[in-house]
């Protein structure tokens, strides 16, 4: 990966195939990020997103690089906000006792203070879905 490297995770008390249906399914991550996302979820596929952040509306885009069902999620993702920077988003489904750890990576950050926004973001998210899932 390029550039430091922004790290998010958390454990949901769920399997990993209920994390990961929240995950990628677009009903469910319009509920705790926003957003709505439109792909197909194949490799080499585009995936866009489309929402408000901070009252302001955006549109974000990228591509679908590696999905390994319940295990491993891999997306470029281009963001129109910041002028076009461009990251490899890794999401990363592991499973101990009836829980999940999900661990996401982005790369590419320019500067110790773009990692921690990234990563202060990301962890957000992470907690929005880790309460959807575990709600549901």
């Amino acid at each position: 990966m390029a550039g430091l490297v922004a790290t998010a995770d958390v454990e949901v008390d769920a399997t990993r195939e209920r994390v990961w249906a929240a995950l990628t399914d677009p009903g469910q991550i319009k509920q705790y990020m926003g957003a709505t996302v439109e792909t197909d979820w194949k490799p080499g596929s585009p995936i866009s997103w489309t929402g408000d952040w901070e009252g302001k509306p955006f549109r974000d885009e990228g591509e679908v690089i590696e999905v390994v069902p319940n295990e491993k999620l891999v997306l470029q993702h281009t963001s129109g906000s910041s002028g076009g920077d461009s990251h490899t988003i890794v999401y990363t489904l592991s499973d101990h006792d009836g829980h999940t750890d999900v661990t996401l990576t982005q790369d590419s950050n320019g500067s110790q203070e773009e990692a921690d926004q990234a990563t202060k973001n990301w962890s957000m998210m992470l907690a929005g879905m880790k309460k959807t899932v575990e709600s549901s």
